[in-house]
């Protein structure tokens, strides 16, 4: 709101104070005192407090006792964006090409919480047991996409997961161990993308790549997903995972304003989403 403008009646000025305090984090401030926050936001120290204190709760924000920093949930605020118009048509076109040559479906979801959210899906006509669709949820720890969504998170959160997530055996196959999940996101992090094999469902092997927002951070994955009558496991990294890592440059590209899209299509126009996903 300009400055000076007036307010209607329905304005919620502890919204708006809340909202103060969230943007008071950036790039160049990830931690801040609870008197640094006072004073990038103009509230006093007892307010400022409050709505620290309420987003710690919340889960939005992280504390040690003296500097607070925003956690991994704050992307939430995002997501709505991203998954309810601009991420889905970013991604599409190079969605449907992909389809088009490896002849398999192709999907991309965001990490909320423990699951990933399919926002946009191509499927090929191959018959799979699973059904997916948009808005389809599966637990993170058990899904190529959501290795890559776990993998890109800070450690805090991390270490947070691993030590309350319900790891179930979706399969003989799924790792269930929290100390052998966080090897594995290890190795995901370090190479950039993530196979797994029939361990959502006997039968499906998946390879997902990320898909990084116009500051570098990850704010999506994308995988195929093939039958493992396809051939060897050995066969389907080689025959899927290049043309899946080149569709995933090319849908980063046109997020950042590369060919055949502007920037502004695929980021918020006001730039308030960038400031609360930070860096």
């Amino acid at each position: 709101m300009r400055e000076g403008a007036a307010r209607s009646p329905e304005f919620v000025q502890s919204l708006e104070r809340g909202l103060a305090v969230i943007r008071a984090f950036d790039a160049e401030h990830p931690q801040l005192t609870l008197s640094e926050v006072a004073r990038r936001t103009g509230l006093t120290r007892a307010a400022a407090r409050r709505f620290l204190l309420t987003l710690v709760e919340l889960g939005y924000v992280h504390t040690d006792g003296r500097l607070f920093s925003l956690r991994a949930r704050i992307l939430e605020l995002g997501y709505a964006y991203l998954s309810s118009l601009s991420l889905p048509e970013v991604a599409r076109r190079h969605m449907e090409a992909l389809v088009a040559q490896v002849r398999e479906s192709c999907s991309v979801s965001v990490l909320d919480g423990d699951e990933v959210v399919y926002v946009a899906r191509v499927p090929t006509k191959r018959i799979m047991t699973v059904g997916i669709s948009v808005g389809t949820r599966f637990p993170a720890y058990a899904t190529s996409m959501g290795r890559v969504l776990l993998a890109a998170q800070p450690a805090d959160w991390l270490d947070d997961y691993l030590g309350t997530a319900e790891l179930r055996p979706l399969t003989r196959r799924t790792v269930t161990d929290p100390a052998k999940l966080r090897v594995v996101l290890t190795r995901v992090a370090a190479q950039g993308y993530a196979i797994v094999d029939q361990e959502l469902e006997e039968g499906l092997r998946s390879l997902a790549a990320p898909i990084h927002g116009a500051d570098g951070s990850v704010i999506a994955a994308v995988n195929v997903s093939a039958h493992a009558t396809r051939g060897s496991f050995e066969m389907i990294r080689r025959d899927l995972l290049p043309p899946l890592l080149v569709a995933a440059k090319r849908i980063e590209e046109d997020i950042r304003g590369g060919p055949g899209r502007a920037s502004a299509a695929a980021t918020d126009p006001s730039g308030e989403m960038a400031r609360v996903i930070g860096p």
